[in-house]
This record gives C-alpha cells, structure tokens and sequence, in this order.
C-alpha cells in the first residue's frame, strides 16, 4: 500500500483533497518547563476527538499530533542508551524522521542523511529509535506505518542564531536529494521535524491513541513549557501519515483557497528570492513550496521560508493573511501603511483560517480576515494560556480563571515564554508596522491614475466597423439585449432562470469563445463562500501595476507601483496607461499586437501566432518592460486575434516558467470579454487589468440610438460597476476576498480541451476530458471571423446572430427543452400515453447528429448481455421509489404546484422536497382520501427559513443542501412583493419583507461543521436519514467521501444543468459540472475508499428520460432527481421568466390570478414517472439486469461511441469517466447499509428518561446535570421528542427546567422546543440556540469566577441561527454573527462581535456592551437596540438595509426594560442591575436598529388599521418645520 496520496486516477485529483481539524496549544506564559504543559495538551486534543474523523477502519485516524519544545531534561535521561554524549540544550538539534520499513531504502535515506549532515558541517551525533505500539494503530495505519526514528546533530561553526537556518538548509537538501536519487520509491520519507527548539510527535492516528503510541511522551521526564496539538478530519480515507499535524511551525484549521495561485506566484519569483540568512540563493533549495502536499503542509513551507529569512512568526503571518484593512477606518494608519506595502511583496494566502504557530518561544494563534473558524482563549491565575477551537478542553477551576476571551477577524494573540507575558493584538502589530515608515515610502513610489500624463481616448468604434468586430468577436443579439442592456441600466448583473440545457463548448456547432470551455470553481463544504454585498468590509477589487523584487527585502523601492482606479479600465484610462513613456519616470509599457493573418485559415496559425507572441512578451521584458499590453485592435478582413484568455494566460505562464513574471504586469485590451464569467478568465489567468473596448463602444451605440434609458456616461459607469459587482461574487463563491488572491489562483476547470494544450498554456489547470487543441480553437477563431468578415456577413448588415444561450430561438443555440419536447411530455402525460412518452423520449435522447451533453457520448453495451423476461424485472412502483421531484420552495413556486408533486411523490413511495422554504403544518395531517400533501424530504438551507423542531420531525429524510446546481456558493434574495401572508408565516417571517438566503451555511466553514449539524439533525429526528446535497465539480468526489465520514447517510450530486427560479446568467451557464463527471468521480473515490457501502448516492440536474437514469445508475446513483421534467409535465412550458413572478402556468409565481391558470394535477406527475419507471424495466430487461442495485456502478456496461460524425465531438476522451474504481471487485458498488450518525453519546438520552413524566402532563421538573464540551446539541433530542408528541407549541412555560453545569459543547439548545428551559452555569461553544423553537436558554459564568463577566467571552459564534421563537440570555460576551438570521427570537446579551444580527428578519436583541464591525447587515426585519456609551455604534453598523433611531417610544423603552429585568432575574448580571439603577441616564444611550423595510410594512399595517376620519371633520396637514 502507498503512504501517500494515490496518483491521479479516473476522475480523482489528488490536488483537490481537503481537510479540517481541531487545533489548540497550552503554554505556561513564563516559559516553566513542566511535565503538566504536555498532560493538558493531551487532554486538550482528546477532548477534540469529535473534531477528528476516521473512515473504513474506524481505529485508524486521520492524524493527531503534538509540538513541544525540545525535551532535553528527557533526552539526558536517555543518554545513556544512545551511545553518545549530549551536548548543552541548543548547541544539538534532533530531526524526527519517518523512514521507509524496506531496510535497504531505510539504510539509503539514512546514509543521504548522514551525508549531508557532513557535508554542511555539522556533527553527526548518532540516531535514536523512537519506541512506539504498534499495536494501538488501527489496522490500515498499521499497514503504512513508517519506522520512526531521530537524529541527533551537533552545532559546529554556526552561531547559535544560525543554527535552525542550517538545520532547514539540511532538511531541503536531504528530501530533494532522497526524491532525485529515487531511493523511497514509495515516498515514505518525511522529516516531521528538524530543530533545536522543537520536536513534533505524530501519525495517522486518533487523539487517543497518541500518547499510548508514542511512549516518549507518557514519560515524566517529558517537559515542556508550552505544547500545540492538532487533530484532523480529512475527506479521504488513504492514509498518509506525513500530512497529519502540527507541521514545523504551525497547526491550521482552515483552507487556503488560493493555494494554487500562492504557489504559482511563488514559482513565478523563483529568480528573485535570495537572502545571505539562507545561502545566498534559494535554487538548491528548491522547490521551497512542495507540491503535492496539503494546503497547510504548503502554508507551512512559506512561513517557515519567511521566519528563516529574517521575518518573526507574527511578522510573516500578517503577511500572509492580512487583516481586512481596505475599508477599515478605525485602523491605525501605520497598520493600514504596512499592510499596503506588504501586498507587493506577497499576495495574500486567503480562506477560512485559525492557526496557531510556534518558533519553541514564542507561541500564538491568529484569525482569517473574515473570523471563519473558532479560537477560544483562557489565562489562569497559575500562568497558564489554553487556547482551542472550543472551550472547555480542559477543567479548570472557576476561581482559577483569569480571563477568557476568543480571537477575533483579523486579530493574533501572542505568548512570549522568554519574556514571561502576553502580547496583545495592537502592541505586536504595533511593532512590526512601525519598524519602517511604511506610509512615507507608499507615498513616493505608488503612483495613482491622476499622476499619468493626460492624452486622448482612441476614436470610438461605429457603423459598419462597430458590427463587424461585434460579430467576428463572437457577439449575438442575445449578449446585447439580455447581457449588456441589462447591467447598463441597472448596475447589476442580469438574473435567469430554469437553468442551462444547452451544448457544452466542446460539443456546440455555434464556434463559442474559449471562455466556455472553462467552468467555475466554489467552495462547498470544506470553507464558506461570502456575501460579497453584506460582507463588503472584506472584499476588494484593488488593483496595481508595477515590477516586483525580492520578498525578503523590504526597501522603498519595493511599492514602486501604479495604483489603478480598478481592474477594468475605460478606453481613455487604457490609452494613458499605454501611452505612457520611460522619460516619465514612471513605468515602461510595450503594446503587443495579439492580431494574426486569417488567409487560408491553416491548421497551426493559431498556434505559431501564440508562440510568436510569447517570445515577443520574453523580449519586451528582457527589454525593460514593467508594462505589456496585449491588444487586439485592428482585427479586419485579413487578420484575426489570438483568442484573448489564450493569449493572456500563455504569456503568463511562459513568464512564470522563465522566473520574469514579477517584473512586468499585464494588461488586456481587448473586443471579447463582455460579461462576467469572461473578465473572471481573465484575472483568473494572471491579467492585471481589462479594457473591453468593444462592449464598452457597443454600449455607447445604443446611448446613441436611444436605446438605454442611461446616457453613455452614466451606461458604462453602471456597466463597470455591474462587471465589478460580479467579478466580486465569483471570487467570493470560492471563499476569495481580494482581487490580489483571486490573480493567477486558475481556479476553473476546462472541460473538452487537449491536455497539451492546458500543460503549456493553463498549467495546473484541472482538465479530465479531454477534446481539441489549437487546431480546433483556431478553426473556432475563423468561423467567428467569418461571420464579420467573410461574404454570409455582407447580407447581414447591422444585424447580429440570435444567440439562443439563455432561451430557445429557432435559429440559435439547441436546446434539449423545446417546444417539441415539452409538447410530447405533456401530451403524453396528460393522456398517460406510453407510445406518446416515447416519441418524447426519442426527441430527448437522440444525439445521433447534435450532441449536447456527454451522456450522449455514451452507448450501452448490450453484446454479452442475456435478455430477461419483463415480468422478472423489478417492478415500476418499486423504481419510482427511487425518484425525487427537485428541491423547490414554496415561494419560488406556487403552493398549488408544491402540494400537487407531494402528493404524486406520497403515493408512488418516491419523495418530493420541501425545498429551503419551509412547510405549512396543515400539510403533516393526512387527507380524507389518504393523500398526502407533506413532503418527505424536508431541506436546511442556508437561510434556515421556517426550520423548526416541528418542521423537522416531520421528514423521512433531512437534506443540507450545500450548493444549488444552478447557482452553486451563492445566497438568494426573495423580494418583499412576493412574500405574501402565506409564505411570511411558514418563513417566520413579515409579509411584505425582503428575505435574504446567504451564500454559506453560518454554521457550515469546514467538515468538522457539517459533520456536527448531522449530529444536531440526527438527534432531533432519530428516524430520518441525513443527506447532503453537492454540486458537482473537480473534487466532489473527495468531499463526498468527507460527507459519508461525517455520517450522512446519502449524498446528493447535482449537475449544472439543474433548474432555478432565479440565478445570474453567468452562474446558470458556467458554474459547476455536468452531473455525469461529478457522479463518475464521486463513485470512484468513494469505492476506492472503501465507503460506498455505507451511503446511497443520489443524481439530479438535466435528467429527463429513462436512458438517463439507466446512464445515471451506470455511473454509480441508485436514486435520481427529475425536477424541471415533474414541472413540465404539470404544465410548465420553459419561458424561463420565473423569476419575474409572471409565470402564466400558474407555477413559479405568487400572483393569485396567474396560480388560478394552474391545470396540474398528481396524476399527471404519478403518469410521467410510472411511464419513465416502465421505459426503464425494459432497459434493463435488455441488459439482463433484473434489481436496479445490480446495475448501480456497472460501469462495464458503458463505452464511449466510436462513429461519431462531428469534428470536435469525436475528439472528446471519455476514459477517465469510465475509469472503473481502482478498489477490488469485492468492494460494495453500492449501498449496502446506510450509516447513520451515532448519537449514542448524547445527554438528551438521559434527559428523556428523567422527563417522561413531564412529557406526559406530569408536574413541572427540575434536574441538574453535569455537562462538558463532549455534549452536544444538548436539548436537541429532547425538543424533537416533544415536537412529535406536542407539535408546535410544545410544553406548557416553565414546565421542564433543566440545570446543567460545566462547559457544553456546540449546538447547546439547538431547535430547543417551547416549555423547556436549559440553564448553564459555565460557558459554552458556538452555535448556541440554533433552531431555537419556544424553547428558553440562559447561561452566565460559574459561581466561583473572578473575572468581569462583561469583559469575558461566554459562548462562541453564531448563536440563534435562524431561530424562530424563543428567549436567551447571557451574561457575557458573544463571537462572531450573533442572531444571524433570526427569525422571532428574543436575546439579551453583553456585547457581541463583528456581523451581529445579519441577514435578520425577526425577533429583538438587546446587546449591553459593544458590538464588533457590520452590525445589520442584510437586516430585513426585527429590531435591535445597542446601548451606545461610547457614540461610536453608528461606525460599526452596516446602514445598508436599517436606520438608527434613539429609544423614544414608550412602548418599546419598557419593551427594553423588560427584557433587561428578566436578564437580570436568569442570571444575576452586575452590568443589568448598574443599567436598571441608572435607567433614565441610560435610555438615551440606547440606539434602535430598524430595517428600512420592516418599518415600512409596519407604517403600513398602522395605517391600514387606522379608522378613517369621520365625515365633516377637518384634517390638520403638516405643511413644513421641524428638525
């Protein structure tokens, strides 16, 4: 078996393996050295175990490991046995080196070792085995487990400050030499360590079974001063003992989402890095970031070059994840000078992080700029700091407890052992930004725009010159009228609807641009996308020009840069960028011509026109350009252009090769890009800056002609804006923040392009299927020039091609829904016609001449094959079990049409879902006729709308959808006109008010998150299985492994082409996958990974036959969704107009008049899946095949047509797709026993055996119970219990009161149901209240604590997550996104921090301390009141959506009053009882939080119940005053 990571194989990447973790350190501030530092770090990480995963063996772990300082009072106590003398602490460093098990490489990498000890000088001391058990090992751990041993190597003729260079000097050079001399061809070799500071300890291994494994570290004589433990959770199951953690200076929980980037801008400086600290040059060293490793392992190798090269370790880490410091005002000057400086020498490596890091002194732990991942602190009065994802890892006494506090955005705690104190976030940033004068230096090297010499714009494109570049550039009608004209006027981009079903690139006959050959990335799962619009404080487009030198240097001449006014430039900002001149003493700019001679058309043009313009980029640089600008103006009748994200990414990557990248930038002027997806290409493919001036002179043709209701100014400043906009939501779908990130990060996957191609021109580039090449392209090229240039163009004078992208147009793009199929569908379920139903389904299925998808790439192979008799085949009701009608909430379609597919899917035993929207009651109580209108599979979305414990009790299986196929990493936003009375109330919502779905699950940053609101899921509903729903991409595959180790029972992967009621055009055409890659790819790793047998494996998006579910079960799904085709089939008709609420069918539409045209009934839906279950019997009869499970992963029975008639399609290689999994043929194919998350552990269980009489109508109760942060989702269990006795309204107030004392753990009181109050006297984790559902939560700090209570940290982040109803209160402080998308519940708290109340819609929070930065955003409801004592609320609140008003109106003053009486009266607060003393003083420093929206609907309702005036009685009118 390997010991790393297998080789790309099928569809699996090894690149797109993720992991997560818990991770936390102990340390003894004044650096004593004791045997209990490494005992608490020990229980620390045990206590993390539910933060750890494992997979098929459930005894072996993911990783598990720990950092201490060099134990050598323990090592002089084993001198003796090593056979050699030890010299004083750090005059001697150990190496903790995984060797292989073969003796012969063992005795290679050892003698390697040796040899270059030697050979840098130093003294080899001698090894040392390191005594483990290898018995505590699980049995895969076992199978790959290394022989461990250290070497010992003595200082010699190294000062004592060089030491640890020398020693990493070593270590590069050993592990490059043992990988080039091929001496562990199993790649077992890894140097844990190397130091004389510090020594890690750790394996793939369960937190448990570290200690036990490694003896060291159960000896007394084991000392260490401070300790950083690290437990991991990853998304695969190969195990690979090198990536568990902590690495050599930091432990991550996070990802890095622009790793790709980092590491290629690292490539790209390779030239430029060199320091005297390290050599001189860095090339031996090489490569300083290895590929092939985790992200973290990769983090890792940067901090330590930087800390090694002269940085600290808080300098180096604000390098690379820096503060949001663009927007921030309250930032100190110096601190914004140095960050500012600091992105010229290192781009930002950005995603959801906590790391804590160590040099064996100093110790610390910093955040993401957005605060993503958790860090709870504690300072005892024995001087010692602990700090982990969660509290409560280690008991300390109450009166021990100096302070407790968390880690905020952006913020580092340090620990400085030799000093003996902790340094707090402002003095250690205050050191390091201060040290040079950052601002001085900006100030004299950063050129703005406003410094270039003014010089007028190119003469503007019109006439026929106008349409002719339109359409030899590829323009249609469509992208006009539907893209251009749209963000024009609005400033945003265009919204679509019902999804995509048109060709892929690769497969389209419509010559599409090289930009639809290239799909989006987003996250899911593994790390959050963001809310670019409520988030904004975090994203930045900023964007600058200029050469770059070496990192390790910080001078002046550093930030010698040109600022630019954005990333997309107008005509007249490009041309004083070009024209720019070397006597300005500015920048050097060289303009190359992109164009190409068209005559003939030959097969290598395109080709030599690319190699000619990447050597002519080598010359401009070698020449002194600090500027290229690739232009492709000039475009006539005898030249075309390079395609413009060919040309722009194969100069880049030509530049990285050649290590000259980072002394010019690149700047596009260009007639191709026109919408988003096609500027997010671009910059994702190294360029600097866009000037598209094509679109932007189309745009000013229209101003012209009168046909933008903007002038042309005032068209493409909205233009620009609605680009930028854009451009922000797809960096943030990956979890991105800066535009700098984003840059070179290629994060796309190419779909039907050579693989040749991608390796030169798009290295890195993920490409599975592989397609055409240059040639192709080339021809593309022409066939667009022809339609401008070539004689068909004469005859269209002034008219553009239809398009048809976005919506069937009879001379446009094909359409797989059309008006013939749609036709056929409904005909033949309106008469439950099976001869009608084939004609429909011949129509879908032929793609014997035109190809759309990939599936019509495939035949099934029936050679071999015995025929059995129908009648043996499992019957059609038993598959229509099987089916699912989509996700689609009631709201984005009418209730007529929801209730109609519950009830189809009810009586043919499939399932209908509910959708993110919630469910009405009355739908849970049968019918008169035993129908059924409630949906078996209830969604938990993002936005929790109307997730209560009632609604959830009620569902044979709950579905997180993750990520939506049509719109995958975005929210949603449902606009106040729709939210009638009726959606309001199953929304828990006010009519009339926008509601905001967000991009990410708040309670969902990693798979450690997902795999804890599966425990909560499972504990309220025991009984229902737990699915998640993915989108498919590169790497779904591995995050589907991760989902069936975090205990889902099902994993859903839909595909792109799936429906929407509302999605940008650019989401709906180019993010995500077809559903036939992400299926393929989920079904391989999860068989390869030894967990199919454990989790069904459903498929939606595009499925619309019976050949595509037979194709689907092929490919490894045993359920299948088919949503657009149950609408069709209720009378849906594709206007593709849902969003606009004017769906004449009566379907995707709240209008009452329109939902009276409705004529869908269940029968036409229970017809439609009995026909395509009936269609399917004989499919599988033919192929022998008599239970659909014997043909799930039949992969066997798929091959890729050979006699295909088209000239790109037959270039398509569908091998990868149809990789069998690489795992023996005993191996399940399919589920055999779904898993289910254990909840065995959960306190509920004995809470419900205490309170049986409570919740049976005996007399209240009152219990007291212990609690620790190994209980989660205390209550949850408890609340479904009730919900399903009691519904709704649960128990009587007061009825059952349950006293718990300790630290919880997440998801305390989560879906807490009515009559139920927890009370905590501790402090508890993240997540708190979340679901709240009546239910009442109240936590203050032990009795004996000696802190403030205000002043210190007392629950963790997102707390009441889309509660409904309810009360908390809490004395103490709260983290992050407190009251996130409350919905009704009511919450007094002592100060919270940054996004309080965002996306809120109902409820009242009253917070009595401060708040941190972006109180309200996306509030659309409820009301917050802040007390303000220090008048600086108004800086931090996001005024967006509210507006602050004082506390005037008497209702609400004892509204206030009474809900800080009753915080005072649960918990005793100090801070209550001072404000109630002083209430008339305080009342004026409250400030009201009201939602613009939320206070019109009210006024409305006022005035609505207002009586009229009576007849006669004259009205007083306002008629001009006030203030």
């Amino acid at each position: 078996m390997s010991f790393t990571l297998p080789r790309r194989y099928g569809l699996y990447e090894p690149e797109t393996e993720h992991d997560a973790c818990g991770v936390g350190f102990v340390a003894h501030i004044r650096g004593q050295r004791s045997r209990g530092i490494v005992e608490d770090a020990l229980e620390l990480l045990n206590r993390l175990s539910h933060r750890a995963a494992a997979g098929r063996d459930p005894e072996t772990g993911d990783g598990a490991g720990i950092l201490v300082q060099l134990p050598h009072r323990f090592f002089n106590h084993e001198a003796p046995k090593l056979g050699f003398e030890l010299p004083p602490r750090r005059q001697y460093g150990v190496a903790q080196v995984f060797l292989p098990p073969e003796p012969e490489a063992r005795r290679a990498c050892e003698a390697l070792f040796e040899d270059v000890v030697e050979e840098e000088g130093q003294r080899l001391l001698g090894w040392r085995d390191v005594p483990v058990a290898p018995e505590e090992l699980g049995s895969l751990a076992r199978q790959v487990a290394p022989v461990i041993r250290q070497l010992f190597i003595a200082r010699r003729r190294v000062v004592p400050s060089a030491f640890e260079r020398k020693l990493y000097r070593i270590r590069k050079l050993v592990e490059n030499r043992v990988l080039a001399r091929g001496v562990d061809p199993q790649g077992r070799f890894h140097v844990a360590s190397c130091s004389s500071e510090t020594l890690i300890y750790k394996g793939l291994l369960l937190p448990r079974q570290l200690p036990r494994f490694y003896a060291d570290l159960r000896h007394p004589e084991f000392v260490s001063a401070l300790a950083l433990v690290h437990s991991r959770f990853s998304t695969n199951t190969f195990p690979t003992w090198e990536l568990a953690q902590p690495f050599r200076f930091i432990a991550h929980n996070g990802e890095i989402n622009t790793l790709r980037g980092n590491r290629n801008w690292m490539t790209a400086r390779r030239g430029l890095l060199q320091t005297a600290k390290l050599g001189g040059s860095l090339e031996p060293l090489w490569p300083i970031i290895v590929p092939g490793k985790s992200d973290s392992a990769q983090f890792d190798n940067m901090v330590e070059l930087l800390y090694l090269g002269g940085r600290t370790l808080p300098h180096a880490m604000m390098m690379m994840i820096p503060e949001a410091w663009e927007a921030h005002k309250q930032m100190p000057d110096e601190r914004r000078a140095f960050y500012e400086y600091s992105a010229s020498l290192l781009e930002p490596w950005d995603g959801p992080a906590a790391i804590a890091f160590t040099d064996g002194q100093l110790i610390g732990a910093t955040l993401d700029r957005n605060g993503l991942r958790p860090a709870r602190y504690l300072v005892t009065e024995d001087d010692r700091i602990i700090l982990a994802s969660e509290t409560g890892v280690i008991d300390v006494p109450p009166s021990q407890v100096r302070r407790k506090g968390r880690l905020t955005p952006g913020r580092m705690l340090l620990v400085d052992t030799a000093e003996g104190r902790i340094i707090e976030d402002e003095e250690a940033k205050r050191e390091i930004t201060t040290r040079w004068p950052y601002r001085r230096w900006l100030q004299r090297n950063v050129f703005t725009f406003e410094d270039l010499p003014a010089v007028p714009a190119p003469e503007r494109l019109k006439g026929e010159s106008l349409w002719r570049l339109q359409r030899a550039f590829g323009f249609t009608d469509e992208d006009v009228r539907t893209t251009l004209v749209p963000m024009a006027e609005t400033g945003k981009e265009p919204t679509g609807s019902m999804g995509t079903d048109t060709p892929l690139a690769v497969l389209s006959d419509q010559a599409p641009t090289l930009f639809n050959y290239f799909h989006q990335l987003f996250a899911q799962v593994t790390n959050p996308p963001i809310d670019p619009l409520r988030e904004a404080l975090v994203m930045t487009l900023a964007t600058a020009l200029g050469p770059e030198g070496n990192t390790f240097e910080e001078t002046p001449e550093q930030c010698h840069r040109l600022s630019l006014p954005g990333p997309i430039l107008t005509n007249g900002q490009l041309a004083r960028l070009a024209n720019l001149r070397g006597d300005t003493g500015l920048f050097e700019p060289r303009t190359l011509s992109l164009l190409y001679p068209h005559a003939g058309g030959a097969a290598t043009a395109l080709e030599v026109a690319v190699e000619r313009l990447c050597m002519a980029a080598v010359d401009a640089v070698d020449a002194g350009a600090s500027v290229l600008v690739l232009s492709d103006r000039g475009v006539d009748a005898a030249h075309a252009a390079i395609p413009a994200l060919l040309a722009v990414s194969a100069v880049h990557q030509r530049l990285v090769r050649d290590g000259t990248r980072m002394y010019t930038g690149i700047v596009l002027e260009t007639a191709e890009p026109r919408e988003v997806h096609h500027f997010a290409c671009l910059f994702a493919y190294g360029v600097s800056a866009v000037n598209p001036y094509l679109a932007l002179d189309t745009l000013r043709a229209l101003a012209d002609a009168g046909e933008l209701k903007a002038g042309e100014d005032k068209a493409q400043e909205q233009y620009l804006h609605a680009l930028e906009e854009g451009l922000l939501k797809v960096m943030s779908k990956m979890g991105i923040s800066t535009l700098q990130s984003y840059r070179g990060s290629q994060l796309f996957e190419a779909v039907g392009l050579q693989r040749g191609l991608i390796e030169k021109h798009f290295t890195g580039t993920p490409s599975r299927i592989e397609g055409v090449g240059l040639p192709e392209l080339g021809r593309e090229v022409s066939e667009r020039h022809a339609r401008g240039f070539g004689q068909a163009a004469d005859g269209e004078e002034g008219l553009l091609p239809v398009g048809g992208q976005f919506r069937w147009r009879r001379q446009g793009e094909r359409h797989k829904w059309n008006p013939a199929t749609v036709a056929k569908l409904q005909a033949a379920v309106r008469a439950d016609d099976a001869a009608a139903f084939q004609e429909y389904s011949k129509l879908a299925d032929d793609e014997t001449r035109e190809h759309s998808n990939l599936r019509g790439l495939l035949d099934v192979v029936t050679e071999g094959c015995t025929p059995v008799p129908l009648d043996e085949v499992e019957p059609a009701l038993e598959l229509a079990r099987r089916f699912v009608t989509g996700a689609m909430s009631f709201g984005s379609i009418s209730a007529e049409a929801h209730e109609t597919l519950a009830i189809a899917m009810n009586r043919l035993g499939g399932k209908s879902n509910s959708g993110e929207g919630g469910e009405e009651a009355r739908r849970y109580t049968k019918e008169p006729n035993g129908d059924s209108r409630r949906s078996a599979i209830k969604q938990v979305a993002s936005a929790r709308f109307g997730v209560t414990a009632e609604y959830l009790v009620n569902a044979d299986e709950l579905q997180i959808k993750m990520a939506q196929g049509a719109k995958p990493g975005e929210g949603g936003q449902l606009p106040g006109h729709k939210v009638d009375e009726r959606i309001a109330r199953v929304r828990w919502s006010t009519p009339g008010v926008t509601l905001i779905s967000p991009p990410p699950h708040h309670d969902i940053y990693s798979i450690e998150d997902l795999a804890q609101l599966i425990y909560d899921l499972q504990s309220v509903n025991a009984k229902a299985r737990v699915s998640v729903k993915l989108v498919s991409e590169v790497g779904v595959g591995t995050i589907a492994a991760g989902v069936a180790k975090a205990g889902a029972s099902a994993v859903v992967i839909a595909g792109y082409e799936g429906g929407t009621g509302a999605s940008p055009l650019s989401s709906l055409q180019h993010a995500g996958l077809p559903w036939e890659l992400g299926l393929a790819e989920t079904q391989q790793v999860l068989v390869q990974n030894g967990l199919r047998s454990r989790v069904r494996v459903q498929v939606d998006g595009g499925l619309r036959t019976a050949r595509d579910v037979l194709v689907a079960a092929l490919l490894g799904a045993e359920e299948f969704g088919l949503a657009t085709a149950s609408l069709v089939s209720v009378g849906c008709i594709m206007l593709r107009k849902c969003h606009l609420n004017t769906c004449s069918a009566g379907i995707a539409t709240q209008d009452p008049a329109l939902r009276e045209r409705y004529q869908g009934t269940p029968e036409n839906v229970v017809s439609f899946f009995m026909m395509l279950s009936e269609d399917l019997r004989r499919q599988m009869a033919q192929l022998g095949i008599r239970r659909l499970d014997d043909l799930v992963g039949r992969v066997d029975l798929l091959r890729q047509r050979t006699a295909v008639d088209h000239w790109k399609a037959r270039k398509v290689d569908l091998s990868a797709l149809l990789a069998a999994p690489a795992a023996p043929a005993s191996e399940p194919r399919h589920c055999v026993v779904p898993h289910r998350k254990d909840v065995s552990d959960h306190l509920d269980h004995e809470l419900l055996a205490k309170a049986q009489s409570v919740l049976s109508g005996g007399p209240p109760l009152l219990l007291n119970l212990p609690v620790a942060n190994t209980h989660r989702a205390v209550g949850a269990m408890l609340s479904g219990e009730i919900a399903r006795r009691h519904g709704a309204q649960g128990l009587p107030d007061g009825k059952l009161r349950v006293k718990l004392k300790g630290s919880a753990g997440q998801s305390f009181g989560a879906f807490l149901a009515a009559g139920v109050t927890l009370e905590l006297e501790g402090d508890t984790n993240d997540y708190l209240g979340k679901g709240l559902s009546g239910g009442r939560v109240i936590v203050y700090p032990h009795e004996g604590s000696r802190f403030v209570s205000e002043e210190n940290v007392l629950v963790g982040n997102t707390v009441l997550y889309g509660a409904t109803a309810g009360e908390v209160y809490l004395r103490g402080l709260a983290g992050e996104r407190f009251a996130v998308r409350n919905s009704g519940a009511q919450a007094v708290v002592e100060g919270v921090g940054d996004h309080g109340c965002e996306y809120m819609t109902g409820g009242v929070v009253v917070v009595l301390g401060p708040t941190g930065r972006n109180f309200a955003a996306g509030m659309s409801g409820g009301t917050a009141y802040v007390l303000d004592r220090d008048r600086s609320f108004r800086e931090r609140c996001n005024l967006e959506m509210v507006e602050l008003e004082s506390l005037v109106d008497e209702s609400e003053i004892w509204l206030v009053h009474g809900m800080i009486e009753r915080h005072l009266h649960h918990t005793g607060s100090t801070l209550a009882r001072r404000v109630l003393d002083n209430w008339e003083l305080m009342v004026p420093q409250f400030m009201k939080v009201m939602p613009t929206d939320y206070k019109r609907v009210l006024q409305a309702r006022r005035a609505a119940r207002r009586p009229p005036p009576a007849a006669g009685v004259q009205q007083l009118h306002v008629v001009g005053g006030g203030v």
